[in-house]
């Protein structure tokens, strides 16, 4: 496969699975890991990723949970095209069916109340003045998918029963959880993650559609070294 002068390929360190990343675009973070540890499915399930960016989190997913097919939405073309090099250096283009287009057009694409499982790393950060690549901050900003989109859109897709996984900024927690308790989506786990600085940057949930009130809370997952460095193996006494 050719790379171009901004492309590197790294190694995910799972199955022998590979990322192509390209320094112009957006790369994952930690974040993108987190969530795909915590995903878990039946080989059988309808899953659908909101927000594929450049496929880490499906192609991780499908490695650890090795499902029928995974569908992921990408609105953004030069992501999409990142996307689609990724499931072919991995030999999953049949395994993950990439779809560029808003996911608030789903139904052109899947019925409504037929997802098992919806997973998303969205652009959580409210749109800001800041200067960086229109890629970089479509991806880092609500500016084509707002919170409330994301919800509702996830809620629609999902079956009665259905799980939504998804990571959020910390700081927006009861914006989250407000709207996904306004789309009967009820919460039933989550954690935060914190930098080795006892910063907290995340929160990671699991909610059903239609589910019983009652939550789990995990203790919180360190992420990185006191320094910055990104953990190896992350730390957590009871999240697997």
């Amino acid at each position: 496969m050719t790379l171009s002068q901004e492309e590197r390929i790294e190694d995910l360190q799972c199955q022998g699975l590979k990322i192509i990343q390209n320094k112009n675009l957006y790369c994952f973070t930690s974040d993108s890991v987190v969530l795909a540890n915590y995903v878990k499915t039946n080989k059988t399930d309808n899953v659908v990723e909101i927000g594929a960016g450049s496929g880490v989190i499906s192609i991780l997913v499908q490695a650890k949970n090795v499902l029928k097919k995974i569908t992921a939405f990408e609105i953004q073309p030069a992501m999409a095209e990142l996307c689609q090099k990724n499931l072919e250096l991995n030999n999953l283009q049949n395994k993950i069916d990439l779809i560029c287009d808003k996911v608030q057009h789903f139904e052109k694409y899947l019925p409504a109340a037929s997802v098992d499982v919806v997973f998303s790393n969205p652009p959580y950060f409210k749109q800001t003045s800041f200067k960086q690549s229109e890629t970089k901050k479509i991806s880092k900003e609500e500016i084509f998918l707002p919170l409330k989109d994301l919800v509702e859109t996830a809620s629609k897709m999902l079956r009665s029963g259905g799980k939504f996984y998804c990571c959020y900024g910390a700081e927006r927690s009861v914006e989250i959880f407000t709207e996904c308790q306004k789309q009967n989506l009820a919460i039933k786990e989550m954690f935060y993650t914190e930098n080795g600085k006892g910063e907290v940057k995340l929160v990671v949930f699991r909610a059903v559609k239609d589910g019983k009130s009652g939550v789990k809370v995990l203790p919180n997952l360190v992420t990185n070294e006191d320094d910055g460095t990104y953990l190896e193996k992350l730390k957590t006494k009871n999240f697997k």
